[in-house]
């Protein structure tokens, strides 16, 4: 097998090895059925099993209440983007967005379609470089909507943002679930994308209050409504069997390694010694401010494209991949979700020290 390398990439990120390794076995017989997982029928005996592990855990570690329904779903957050507002807001309506990133603008444009919305605060005025400190949520909001942490501009929500009391919170958690405790509590619905934290791209996972689900519209197709795969166990049509499997075999993995709590330490560790080195370089520098750096994606440059470009090439001749920055900013971004070991962020620090003393 090839030896593998130092995986940076946004997104598929890096997964657990022991994760991967139980899954080589299950590809060729899940257990002693004599069928690799891919291979096995959604309604069968065997996939309900791991689908029920799968769920249970995701419960347990996210701590996650019978207030809610769990689901499996596809089409990432980018489908999510336009089935909330297809089922929560009307015409005239007007929904809350909280716009720190490219991700949360493409929701509030899906949004548009269906309904009004009101920016309730905004940090496109710095490219994105900081977390508001401040949110004006319009009054009777049918929703309000904010995007944990930002993948492309390396920034991160570090307390939930202040709303109105009681007022319908939705989550888009994609490139942070499952990094740190949450309060599930405290909001309506959460969602993201597998491929950070939790798995491999094509499932997307949704936890939605029970009472929201039957507010949602019945005048859509039966694919785009909630109530559809509530009722369905998120089975109403053939679901990313090995996904969800794979899911399951992630949330042992964390469970097994502190829960939601060690992840936080895990990842915090990590993302310090990073910034430190980033605080004291002569050469690289943070691009996001103190206050909103992310613990996910570490954004930095240069200040030198030529340079930034020269330091890629390095980095990947010395087994560090994925290292490219978003054209938004431009530089380096250095993603270190769950399954990204600090000996990878060490080898990191130590090419660019490297790089560093050749060039200044």
């Amino acid at each position: 097998m090839a030896e593998r390398i130092w995986n940076f990439s946004a997104g598929p990120g890096v997964l657990p090895v022991p994760v991967l390794e139980e899954a080589r076995e299950n590809l060729v017989s899940l257990g002693d059925s004599g069928i690799g997982i891919c291979e096995h029928s959604h309604r069968g005996k065997a996939f309900l099993a791991v689908y029920e592990e799968c769920e249970a855990l995701c419960r347990e570690v996210g701590g996650i209440s019978s207030d809610y329904k769990v689901l499996f779903l596809q089409g990432g957050a980018s489908m999510q983007f336009g089935m909330i507002p297809m089922n929560f807001l009307s015409s005239d309506a007007t929904a809350d967005y909280l716009i720190t990133g490219a991700w949360s603008e493409k929701a509030q444009e899906e949004a548009v379609r269906f309904g009004k919305t009101h920016i309730a605060c905004s940090s496109k005025d710095r490219n994105y470089c900081y977390i508001p400190k401040t949110v004006q949520c319009s009054e009777n909001a049918a929703y309000v909507h904010y995007t944990s942490n930002n993948t492309i501009f390396g920034t991160q929500w570090h307390r939930m943002p202040e709303v109105p009391a009681g007022s319908t919170l939705i989550c888009d958690a994609s490139s942070d679930i499952y990094s740190r405790p949450i309060d599930v509590s405290k909001h309506a619905l959460i969602y993201a994308g597998a491929q950070k934290n939790l798995g491999p791209s094509g499932v997307t996972l949704v936890i939605i209050r029970n009472d929201l689900i039957e507010r949602g519209h019945k005048d859509l197709p039966t694919m785009l409504q909630y109530r559809t795969h509530s009722k369905n166990d998120s089975m109403y049509n053939t679901p990313p069997t090995f996904g969800i499997y794979l899911m399951g075999l992630v949330f042992k993995w964390i469970k097994a390694n502190g829960g939601l709590v060690g992840m936080e330490q895990r990842n915090r560790a990590k993302a310090d010694r990073l910034y430190a080195f980033l605080d004291q370089s002569q050469l690289f520098k943070a691009t996001a401010d103190k206050d909103s750096r992310s613990q996910m994606n570490v954004t930095f440059v240069t200040g030198n494209e030529e340079l930034d470009g020269k330091f890629i090439k390095a980095a990947t001749a010395a087994k560090l991949d994925g290292l490219k920055g978003h054209r938004s900013v431009g530089g380096m971004r250095a993603s270190i979700y769950n399954a990204f070991p600090i000996e990878g962020v060490d080898a990191l620090i130590a090419v660019m020290k490297e790089f560093e003393a050749k060039n200044t």
